[in-house]
């Protein structure tokens, strides 16, 4: 008798993407550059949405001399913004019908307390209320999208998150910690997701909200200019472990074009405590399931941001 082993889910696995068009948070470094290569790569239009188009544009140079066929749009978006972000979603109307991917992945992490434009402390603001924001606004296109996705790229940090609606934002530094912050932003990410796609099924549009994370993976992260002897440490007791980013983008990857995948779906390493490895479906802790908790942030963001979905 011969037995099937389960292949790994790797680059080779993307479908045909000619005709899509992927939006790409945070995509001129990192998880995200890595994205935009692979979606290119395989005939996508994709809009590199970056808060510096001066360095998007530089990215997009390199991602085109390896695939001089790649259909690359710089646009500026600045999710600490929440008139860019509106200005974003206008400017990408005029040239684009439809949407078929909006990949949520600009992240900043473990940065000293700080606020956006709009007030908000900065993790909070740009991890999950930028997101929640720009996909509110885009809404509109990817209804006319059939079988759209939004996908949100949360973090293992999640699981240290806590929900404190009586100080979400850490109003005036009170009570922050740049993990803490950290770990509730992402745990936003998914309480967020889950919501999203129950908005999506009660009002009957044909699009699916997924959820990924990329383990313990080496990301450029530009807002932190120096790291603390916390974050120094922390590297260090996970050098032997981090993944590159083209590794850890597989998941947010497999979560943007598998077509075998199912509405809520969360991807992650398949390695040891799913710091690294390839794809597969993991489960996040019970906290980003919670129906109320995820009301409640819903109802939160929408007056925080003045986005209201429907």
């Amino acid at each position: 008798m011969i037995r099937m082993i389960k292949r790994n889910w790797t680059l080779d696995d993307i479908p045909d993407l000619t005709g899509k068009t992927i939006v790409v948070t945070g995509a001129n470094t990192g998880l995200g550059f890595e994205s935009v290569k692979a979606f290119a790569h395989n005939g996508a239009n994709v809009v590199m949405a970056c808060r510096s188009v001066e360095k998007g544009e530089i990215a997009r140079k390199q991602i085109v001399r390896i695939y001089p066929s790649s259909i690359i749009q710089v646009m500026q978006l600045d999710l600490a913004d929440l008139k860019s972000i509106r200005n974003f979603a206008v400017t990408f109307r005029q040239s684009h019908a439809h949407l078929d991917v909006l990949l949520n992945n600009a992240a900043v992490m473990m940065v000293p307390y700080s606020l956006t434009k709009d007030g908000f402390e900065s993790q909070m603001g740009i991890n999950h209320l930028g997101h929640f924001a720009l996909t509110g606004v885009l809404l509109d296109v990817l209804k006319k999208s059939p079988k759209s996705r939004v996908v949100n790229v949360s973090s293992l940090s999640h699981k240290q998150g806590i929900m404190d609606f009586d100080n979400l934002l850490f109003e005036k530094g009170k009570d922050y910690s740049q993990m803490k912050a950290y770990g509730r932003s992402k745990l936003s990410n998914l309480l967020f997701t889950y919501e999203l796609q129950r908005f999506f099924e009660s009002n009957g549009i044909d699009c699916i909200a997924i959820a990924a994370h990329p383990g313990i993976s080496k990301t450029n992260n530009p807002d932190r200019k120096e790291k603390t002897l916390k974050q120094k440490i922390y590297t260090l007791l996970f050098s032997y472990i981090l993944q590159t980013p083209a590794m850890g983008a597989l998941s947010e990857i497999r979560a943007s074009v598998d077509l075998t995948i199912k509405p809520g779906d969360y991807f992650g390493p398949g390695g040891v405590l799913e710091l690294s490895g390839y794809p597969v479906l993991v489960q996040p802790k019970f906290t980003a399931i919670d129906d109320e908790t995820a009301r409640k942030l819903w109802e939160i963001s929408e007056k925080l941001t003045s986005v209201t979905y429907h």
